[in-house]
């Protein structure tokens, strides 16, 4: 095969790779190589889809090669995040600053972020999630004594 002078052969497929980013209005922009912008080409019929009933759009998604559903196999061979280490990042803390905050021990926190141990702290945990500054001033001001009337 013979080549123009400047061009190489690629050894990708036909598909093209673009650059996009998101706009602060929520909007999608293609980036070209100069880095300027330009609104985001359209290739979706939404009529079309919108018309489909709900077999032929799984029947669609099936015969999309990329959109495979995952196998018991595939399951298996993915490793689950702790919803635990999910909540902690989500507060940019690290396991001992979330350990001291919410009195638990470094210890128990790595168990449970490694999966060797469930939490049986579940409620905690969730109001944890709920109000992240409420617990700890709640920790900090410590055990309320009740007096009886």
């Amino acid at each position: 095969m013979r080549r123009r002078k400047g061009h190489r052969k690629s050894t990708q497929s036909n598909s093209t790779t673009i650059k996009t980013k998101f706009q602060t209005d929520g909007t999608i922009v293609q980036v070209t190589e100069d880095g300027t912008t330009r609104p985001l080409a359209e290739h979706t019929d939404w009529e079309r889809l919108r018309s489909m009933t709900d077999a032929e759009v799984h029947a669609a998604a099936l015969a999309d090669p990329d959109a495979q559903p995952l196998t018991e196999d595939d399951l298996a061979r993915m490793k689950r995040v702790p919803r635990i280490k999910t909540l902690r990042r989500a507060l940019r803390l690290t396991q001992e600053e979330f350990s001291t905050r919410y009195h638990i021990p470094l210890g128990t926190l790595r168990d449970w972020e490694q999966g060797r141990s469930e939490p049986d702290a579940r409620a905690y945990l969730h109001a944890i999630a709920g109000d992240p500054e409420g617990v700890s001033r709640a920790l900090q001001a410590g055990p309320r004594h009740h007096e009886r009337s």
